[in-house]
């Protein structure tokens, strides 16, 4: 009997992964060698038409999309302290200063490194230093989080110290894709620069020598751009409504081989193979290119999830983001991006289609993951890494993407990041997953891992809450859900022989996508549907997350907190009943 996971069409398959070949992508790589792809630019541009033309060639029908998005794109920058320039960039949505800059009084940030981590979108402030109308010195990224937090203690700027020689771009707002009347106000009202660490030391060298003055100097290009939206779309024979969003973005720093020429080149020939074997495809693939990542927070994916929002939400089976694969020396897939439900099944297509082990971890606040409002089933976005022993080997520190080298968002992303044949090995990865997800008759996710994660996090959440909140209708809620599953997934298996289209089949996955419609928006939003959320660590269950403030609490924030829990506790609970609700009614069809 087959399961979840297996392919039911290893004949496709096999011809899937001989028939990718380094000859498309390379080539796609080379040409971006030479273009700057900054929104709204030129070789942003030419670099869209180079991908529309070489779809056309390949006769895979698309269509170029032109939004506009709100973009803010670094221009120059630099820090005087003492008379003496030091080189600078300042992030996207920094502001731009004056032409005497901005001055004040620096102050250290002790006990706090901004670091580009599993964490970068959290922030734990631990310290107390008053920093009213001062320039913060920081060591790390200049993220959304510190900028926001230090913004709001009444800093009149920040200076953030990277850990390198070199200075990473960046971006430090925490509106995610264009403002809208929510979250417009949430822009930075001051000036952000980053510099390198050899010259942070010498800025704290003079810092315990007493008082110093520094002067943020930071202009930027900011407003509404028209930018292009590539989408191509492979019609499947059976289901051709159902889709699987392949995706990733065109834009960069500088020419970003390896964040993200590489996992544009990989979209193309994703886009090659899978049209030139549309014939045997069950469900339909789309692959897109955006624009406005890296200077828009993910402006053009945003973008995509609002205006086709309730197709999305009818019909989208899973997205696949792809940013930074096949970059040098990345032999390894730990700490995958993946939702609980595709865990296995990302697991074994990387079994399956190399033999390299995997581990996985909750998806972040980050990439273009802006379609977890709508409640859609997601798996990757950095794919393969370097060992963590050749990091340690080489003195590197963490960074968000080319394969774990320090050349992310510098200068340095140039050809040699990248690596034809750890390209092609993730290749087959990308190929696997997606052939099982478009043929297979059953969708691969498993919502028992979720429900079960669900449990796990309820436990902590009610024990840091004690008697201040009753998680009781949630956990009635959740048991009720893992009855109705566990009948589902028993009725799986005398489907798993079935085929796409048969009644049965049909309703067992509508049952999927209505669970992911559901549990993916609790764990992911506070907001609601079709609301983004700001660029922030969102923790499991966010509705319920406070409970672990609850000990640290006073008077007031005690009720607050407890006024908060109790609606989270009906949003959960009420989730977790439409969800079960759902799950019986497909069982009835099945």
């Amino acid at each position: 009997m087959q399961t979840l996971y297996d392919t039911r069409n290893e004949n496709l398959e096999d011809a899937l992964l001989e028939s990718l070949s380094p000859a498309e992508p390379w080539s796609m790589i080379e040409r971006f060698t030479s273009l700057v792809r900054e929104s709204s630019s030129e070789d942003e541009r030419t670099a869209f038409n180079y991908i529309a033309e070489r779809l056309s060639a390949l006769g895979v029908p698309h269509t170029m999309h032109m939004p506009e998005l709100f973009l803010s794109v670094p221009v120059r920058a630099s820090l005087v302290v003492g008379g003496k320039s030091y080189r600078a960039k300042t992030p996207a949505f920094s502001i731009s200063t004056p032409a005497e800059g901005i001055s004040g009084e620096c102050v250290r940030i002790e006990g706090f490194a901004a670091g580009r981590s599993a964490d970068f979108f959290d922030f734990t402030p631990l310290s107390d230093v008053d920093c009213t109308g001062k320039i913060v010195v920081v060591d790390g990224f200049g993220g959304p989080p510190p900028v926001w937090y230090f913004q709001n203690q009444g800093a009149k700027g920040c200076i953030f110290i990277n850990p390198g020689v070199d200075i990473h771009w960046g971006i430090c707002t925490t509106i995610w894709g264009a403002p809208d009347l929510d979250t417009y106000q949430r822009q930075p009202t001051i000036p952000v620069v980053s510099i390198n660490r050899p010259d942070g030391n010498e800025l704290l060298a003079q810092m315990e020598n007493g008082t110093v003055q520094a002067t943020l100097h930071s202009l930027l290009k900011e407003g509404w751009f028209e930018c292009p939206c590539l989408v191509a779309e492979i019609k499947g024979n059976v289901e051709p409504e159902r889709f699987v969003l392949a995706h990733g973005h065109v834009d960069s720093w500088d020419v970003g081989i390896g964040d993200n020429a590489v996992g544009d080149a990989t979209l193309l020939e994703l886009a090659r193979i899978f049209h030139n074997n549309r014939d045997q495809l069950s469900r339909s693939l789309r692959v897109a290119w955006w624009s406005g990542h890296s200077t828009g927070r993910y402006g053009a994916s945003t973008w995509y999830a609002d205006a086709f929002g309730l197709d999305l939400a009818r019909n989208c089976i899973a997205q696949m983001n792809i940013d930074s694969p096949g970059c040098r020396q990345a032999t390894e897939y730990r700490g995958v991006t993946v939702m609980s439900e595709a865990y296995d099944f990302a697991a074994r297509s990387v079994n399956d289609s190399t033999g390299a082990g995997f581990t996985g971890e909750r998806p972040h606040q980050a990439g273009d993951y802006s379609f977890n409002n709508i409640g859609i089933s997601s798996l990757f976005m950095l794919l393969s890494s370097m060992p963590l022993e050749r990091i340690a080997e080489l003195g590197y520190y963490s960074v968000g993407g080319c394969g774990a080298n320090i050349a992310w968002h510098t200068e340095n992303d140039t050809l040699e990041i990248a690596d034809k044949d750890n390209l092609m090995r993730d290749l087959r990865v990308y190929a696997t997953s997606l052939q099982r997800l478009l043929n297979n008759p059953l969708h691969p996710y498993d919502f028992r891992k979720l429900t079960a994660e669900f449990k796990d996090t309820l436990d902590t959440y009610s024990a840091a809450a004690g008697s201040d909140a009753d998680f009781t209708p949630a956990y009635d809620a959740l048991a009720e859900l893992d009855a109705a599953l566990t009948d589902l997934y028993d009725a799986a298996a005398g489907l798993a022989d079935g085929a796409v289209g048969d009644a049965g089949v049909r309703a067992y996955n509508d049952a999927l996508l209505a669970l992911a419609r559901e549990l993916v928006l609790i764990n992911f939003t506070r907001q609601g549907r079709f609301r983004n959320e700001p660029a922030m660590r969102v923790p499991p269950l966010p509705d319920l997350a406070p409970a672990l403030d609850l000990a640290d609490a006073d008077h007031h924030m005690r009720r607050v907190t407890r006024t908060h829990l109790l609606r989270g506790v009906n949003r959960v609970a009420w989730a977790f009943e439409t969800s079960a609700d759902n799950v019986r009614a497909a069982l009835e069809k099945i």
